[in-house]
C-alpha cells in the first residue's frame, strides 16, 4: 500500500513526517482491522509550501455520513481554493464511491468540512484531498452502524493535551489502537502564553485573545505527528472545555470580569469550528455555537455530547477579586453553591437531555468535561464540612441531583458518564444523593486524566481524600494518558491506559488498571 503525504519546508518538519510515516507503516499492517496513517513520505521542493501541513481528520459518524477535515495553509493563498475531495473503500482509491468539490475560503481559514453522504452503514473508508497541484495525507474513517444494528464499539476517551507541558507519546499510542471512535472531552488548545521554562514552548508572545492567535494555536497543536496520526486512524466525536477559550469562564463571564469577553468568545468559536470535523450547520454565529449533540451507534449505544461552558451560570463565592472562576471553599461558607435554579448545563440542554435518553438501548454514554462524583478534600464531618471545587459539578450539586434523579428515576439503561478536566483519573459510583451513601448507584463515571497536562491535585493529596469519597474506585493524579474501552452488549470493560514518561514523544505505555461493568448492574468491578 502507498499512500502520499507532503513533505515539510524544514529538517524539523520532515523528521517529525518521517516518524509520522514510520508509523503509518506499521498501521498499515493492520488497516483491515481498523486503523490507518500516511505510510509513505513525497517530497515537494524546498520553495514549495505544505499546504496540507496539518493533516486530515474525520468525524461526526452516521449510518449515511460523517464529516471530512482539512485546512490549507500558506501566506500567499487565494481568497477561495477549490479543494477536491473523494472517499474510497481502498486504499488506492480504485473503487472510489463519494467525491466533490468544496470551496475552503479565507474567512474560516481556508478550513474544508466536507460531508459526503449515502455511505454504507458500519463501513469503513479511506479519504484524501486534492488542492493546489497537491494531495492531502490518507485518513481512515467508519461510518457508524446502521439503526437496527448491535456492533460493537472500541473507543477512548482523552482531554487536555497543553502542548508546553509535554510531547503526544499517548496519542502516538492511540494511533496504534485497534479503535472505531476517540472521544475528546475538551482543552484541545490551551490559550495559555509561553512559559520559558517548559519542555516545548507556545508559539507566540502571549495568550491567546484574536481570531488570527488562536488560529495560530489551533495550527501549533495540529502540527504534531503523532496527533495526526490520531486523527488519521478513526473519526473523532469533540466537545470542548473552558480552554479553547480562556480558563475557568461560564456563560457570557470571564474569570477577571473582561468587559470585551464575547468578542473573544467569537473568535475562539470560530476558531474550534474552523479546526475540528464538524459540519456545517455547526458553524458558530458569532458568539454562540451548539455543540451538544447525540450520535447512535447502532441499537448498542446512544452517545450524548455536552457543553458545560456555553451556557452555565457563574461559578459561586469566586475568589477575592475576581467575578468568576473556580475556588475551593468550605460548603458552609457558600450558601449560593446550594441554590436550586443553578444550572451546569443550562435550563435547554438539561430540557433537551431529559428528552433524548435511549431506554431501548443497553447503553446511554454521557461525554462531558469534568468529574461528576462528588469530591471533597476534607472530612464532612469536621467542623466546617465538606469542602467543594466551585467549577466542577460539585459547585452545581442542584443540577447533579436533577441529571441523576432522572436516570433513576427513568431508569435509564446502562449510563456511563465520560469526563476529562481534573488532570487525573477517578472511576466512581454515581447516586443522585451523595449524603446517603447506602443509596442505589444509578450509573457509572470513568473521568479520564490528561494527554500531557500535569497541574492538578498531588497524589499524595488524593490518597489522604480517598476515605471522604467512598463512592471513588480509582483516584490517580500521577498518570498521563487516555481510556480505552470496548462496549458490548452486557458490559463495557475499560483499560487506563498510561504512559511512562510525558515528557519523551517515544515513551511507552501501560495498562495501569482495568474495570467492567455490567449493563444491568451500574458500577466499575476491578479485573
Amino acid at each position: 500500500m502507498q499512500l502520499d503525504v507532503l513533505s515539510p519546508l524544514n529538517a524539523q518538519r520532515r523528521d517529525g513526517l518521517l516518524k509520522l510515516a514510520s508509523l503509518g507503516a506499521s498501521l498499515g499492517l493492520c488497516a483491515l482491522a481498523g486503523c490507518a496513517a500516511p505510510a509513505v513520505v513525497r517530497h515537494v521542493g524546498d520553495n514549495e509550501t505544505d499546504h496540507f501541513a496539518l493533516g486530515v481528520a474525520s468525524g461526526s459518524p452516521r449510518p449515511d455520513r460523517l464529516v471530512l477535515w482539512t485546512r490549507l495553509m500558506g501566506d500567499a493563498l487565494p481568497p477561495a481554493v477549490e479543494v477536491e475531495w473523494e472517499v474510497a473503500t481502498d486504499a488506492a482509491f480504485k473503487q472510489r464511491v463519494a467525491h466533490g468539490i468544496d470551496n475552503a475560503i479565507a474567512a474560516w481559514a481556508h478550513s474544508i468540512h466536507a460531508e459526503p453522504r449515502g455511505l454504507a452503514p458500519g463501513r469503513w473508508y479511506f479519504y484524501r484531498f486534492h488542492a493546489l497541484g497537491q494531495t492531502s495525507p490518507v485518513g481512515r474513517t467508519r461510518t457508524a452502524p446502521a439503526p437496527e444494528a448491535r456492533a460493537e464499539l472500541d473507543f477512548v476517551i482523552a482531554s487536555c493535551q497543553r502542548w508546553d507541558h509535554g510531547h503526544y507519546a499517548a496519542w502516538r499510542h492511540v494511533a496504534e489502537e485497534n479503535l472505531d471512535l476517540v472521544l475528546f472531552l475538551g482543552d484541545y488548545i490551551y490559550e495559555s502564553a509561553p512559559v520559558a521554562s517548559r519542555v516545548r514552548m507556545h508559539e507566540g508572545q502571549g495568550a491567546a485573545r484574536t481570531l488570527l492567535q488562536y488560529r495560530a494555536r489551533y495550527a501549533q497543536y495540529k502540527s504534531d505527528p503523532a496527533l495526526q496520526a490520531a486523527h488519521a486512524c478513526a473519526p473523532w466525536i469533540v466537545t470542548w472545555d473552558d480552554h479553547e477559550v480562556d480558563n475557568d469562564y461560564a456563560g457570557e463571564v470571564s474569570m477577571m470580569g473582561d468587559t470585551h469577553f464575547l468578542a473573544r468568545r467569537a473568535a475562539a468559536y470560530q476558531a474550534y469550528w474552523e479546526h475540528q470535523p464538524l459540519p456545517k450547520v455547526l458553524r458558530p454565529t458569532g458568539a454562540s455555537m451548539q455543540l451538544y449533540e447525540r450520535y447512535d451507534w447502532g441499537a448498542l449505544a446512544r452517545i450524548h455530547t455536552l457543553d458545560d461552558r456555553q451556557y452555565r451560570d457563574p461559578q459561586a463565592c469566586p475568589r477575592p477579586g475576581r467575578r468568576g472562576g473556580s475556588n475551593t471553599v468550605l460548603a458552609r461558607d457558600c450558601a449560593a453553591i446550594d441554590q436550586p435554579q443553578r444550572s451546569l448545563l443550562g435550563a435547554a440542554q438539561e430540557h433537551w437531555l431529559s428528552e433524548g435518553w435511549s431506554l431501548d438501548r443497553p447503553w446511554n454514554l454521557l461525554a462531558q468535561q469534568t468529574l461528576m462524583a462528588r469530591w471533597t478534600q476534607r472530612n464532612p464531618t469536621d467542623p466546617g464540612g465538606r469542602s467543594v471545587w466551585t467549577d466542577g459539578w460539585d459547585g452545581y450539586p442542584a443540577a447533579r441531583r436533577r441529571l441523576l434523579g432522572e436516570v433513576a428515576e427513568r431508569k435509564v439503561p446502562g449510563c456511563v458518564v465520560l469526563g476529562g478536566d481534573v488532570h487525573a483519573t477517578y472511576v466512581a459510583d454515581l447516586r443522585p444523593d451523595f449524603d446517603a451513601p447506602r443509596s442505589p448507584v444509578v450509573a457509572t463515571e470513568f473521568c479520564g486524566t490528561s494527554i500531557t497536562t500535569s497541574e492538578g491535585l498531588a497524589q499524595a493529596k488524593v490518597d489522604a481524600a480517598l476515605p471522604f469519597n467512598p463512592h471513588v474506585r480509582y483516584a490517580r493524579s500521577d498518570e498521563r494518558g487516555y481510556v480505552r474501552f470496548h462496549l458490548g452488549e452486557r458490559s463495557v470493560e475499560a483499560q487506563i491506559r498510561s504512559v511512562h514518561n510525558v515528557l519523551d514523544p517515544e515513551s511507552n505505555i501501560r495498562t495501569a488498571a482495568r474495570f467492567t461493568v455490567a449493563s444491568d448492574r451500574p458500577g466499575a468491578q476491578p479485573v
